[in-house]
């Protein structure tokens, strides 16, 4: 029985319900550039995949980057905007990228699976719950506008740490945050790199998300825990 839940977050409990392709082609057309819904989020994939996850690593681990890793995106925005053929000059392109990253961690761009609140209720005060990303600290405004930041003690950001999965010392980092052992937890995520091999190299359980056929729906039941109605196996 796990005492401890450690959860991804992206691809995990949240999503974007348009894609990455529409949220660029609705902030390039801000700045007069228009391209491509579909180009633009093939492009997205194929920088994401040359720059994750050495391109985010550096500095000291266990120590914040200066930069929340926003020079990160810069550069992935930049080679994203370039695979689609678009060149804009340093200035209109450093304001696109500001309203870009801004709109990120704004209401209404990220959405909840359509389970995770019920399991994320059906495990509140009955397990001690944590998330580990790598993203950045956008993350605790779209967690508190999702409404879901309440369930969780502790939130590991690789920006904060300085660290990315699969390194298993952020793992061990967040499960140190929670006093807890790796036998003692379960992970939930949904990338094979990322989640399954991190966190199993860590020593943790893992619970592989694989939606559609798969979701965080029988993850209650994989950590131990009873029905409401019941009684927990102790």
């Amino acid at each position: 029985m796990a005492r401890v839940i450690l959860f991804d977050a992206a691809g995990t409990l949240i999503y974007l319900p348009r894609g990455v392709g529409w949220h660029y082609r609705q902030i390039g057309q801000r700045h007069g550039m228009e391209l491509d819904e579909r180009s633009l989020g093939e492009a997205f994939g194929r920088a994401f995949r040359a720059l994750m996850p050495m391109g985010k690593s550096g500095g000291n681990p266990g120590v914040g980057r200066v930069d929340d890793d926003k020079g990160w995106w810069r550069a992935l925005v930049r080679r994203v905007w370039l695979e689609c053929g678009e060149e804009p000059e340093d200035g209109r392109f450093e304001q696109m990228f500001e309203d870009l990253y801004a709109h990120f961690a704004e209401p209404g761009v990220w959405a909840l699976y359509p389970e995770a609140l019920g399991v994320l209720e059906a495990l509140d005060g009955r397990r001690r719950l944590g998330i580990i990303s790598n993203f950045d600290r956008r993350l605790y405004p779209v967690l508190e506008h999702l409404g879901i930041r309440r369930f969780f003690e502790t939130v590991t950001i690789s920006s904060e740490v300085g660290l990315e999965k699969p390194d298993p010392r952020i793992f061990a980092m967040a499960l140190a945050g929670l006093d807890a052992q790796a036998a003692d937890a379960v992970y939930v995520g949904d990338d094979p790199e990322q989640d399954w091999r991190g966190a199993a190299a860590a020593g943790m359980r893992v619970y592989r998300v694989e939606r559609p056929g798969r979701t965080l729906d029988g993850l209650a039941e994989f950590a131990g825990v009873m029905p409401s109605s019941g009684r927990e196996n102790r």
